[in-house]
């Protein structure tokens, strides 16, 4: 039985794009958590964290990922702040290969400027706010398995590259 693959990292690196690339390389399940927790709850992000507050959405997203995580064969892409979680990052490195895929801060405020719909961006200075989330979170998406620096990739070269390591980590 192989271990899940489970993609780390900030909003707007292309966690959902990878995995789903992944996961139909491996014939693996896919899973988007955020979009299971949006199924789940009835409700996008935004409006969860609209209505019931961040600290709701953390532990619906908590209880959510563990499950997931328990399952096989699965990559899953994770929401940008759920590693945050020493949970969620415990039971990823105990039931996956887990990797973190970065790009440079500028390519990233670049891609989530056209993006409306990310609720810790929502009317705020985007350029200060990334870098600010950025630098609070590098220090725990560093312990994943395996850092992938996307910037300036294509999306099939990465899923090449998580392939080749998920391949040689003996899972």
């Amino acid at each position: 039985m192989n271990k899940n693959l489970t993609l780390t990292g900030m909003m707007g690196v292309g966690k959902s794009t990878i995995g789903k690339n992944l996961a139909k390389r491996l014939n693996y399940n896919f899973i988007d958590v955020d979009r299971l927790i949006e199924t789940k709850a009835g409700s996008s992000i935004n409006l969860i964290f609209k209505n019931k507050g961040e600290d709701y959405f953390r532990k619906l997203e908590n209880e959510i990922t563990l499950k997931v995580l328990k399952k096989n064969n699965t990559v899953i892409s994770l929401g940008g702040g759920a590693f945050l979680s020493k949970s969620i990052r415990t039971s990823a490195k105990k039931n996956s290969i887990s990797f973190w895929l970065d790009i440079e801060i500028d390519e990233l405020v670049k891609r989530l400027k056209k993006i409306k719909k990310r609720p810790l961006l929502y009317k705020k200075n985007i350029d200060d706010t990334i870098k600010k989330i950025y630098l609070e979170r590098k220090k725990i998406y560093n312990e994943a398995n395996y850092k992938i620096n996307c910037s300036s990739l294509k999306s099939g070269t990465i899923v090449n590259e998580i392939l080749k390591l998920y391949e040689n980590s003996g899972n």
